[in-house]
């Protein structure tokens, strides 16, 4: 099985920028609902995952629950507590199931590690409940 067969395209992911603010960083997150998302720079290159724990973390170390003070302040001065792997669009199936475990998505790269867009650990069970339902009706 071929990882694209589960991959959601940059262009359906939202993703921020590593010139984003903490600020703009929360409202993106807030807007799109999602506790974690990917940081990419000015050319598509993957940097990190940013989780709302890591932001939260930072608020709470540096006193900063103020949003018009959170304008001032850098995503990238943000600190991650637990790095997200990502993985290369060539790697198999093996290797995309064994980061998944760990992570609600996996940011996948190309050779280039440019962001191309993710796999959700979602899709991976789906795919395989759907298998399990297939070989009960086929009685395997």
């Amino acid at each position: 099985m071929n990882i694209l067969f589960f991959l959601i395209p940059k262009a359906k992911v939202d993703f921020i920028k590593d010139t984003s603010t903490l600020r703009q960083t929360v409202e993106k997150m807030c807007d799109c609902g999602f506790a974690a998302i990917p940081m990419i720079n000015e050319e598509g290159i993957y940097i990190e995952t940013i989780t709302n724990g890591d932001i939260l973390l930072h608020l709470k170390e540096h006193s900063t629950l103020d949003l018009f003070k959170a304008e001032h302040i850098s995503i990238k001065d943000v600190k991650i507590k637990r790095p997200t792997k990502a993985i290369k669009i060539t790697a198999n199936m093996e290797d995309l199931m064994e980061v998944a475990k760990n992570q609600n998505f996996v940011p996948v790269v190309d050779d280039t590690n440019h962001f191309i867009g993710i796999v959700t650990r979602k899709a991976i069970i789906n795919y395989f409940e759907d298998k399990i339902k297939e070989a009960k009706k086929l009685g395997v």
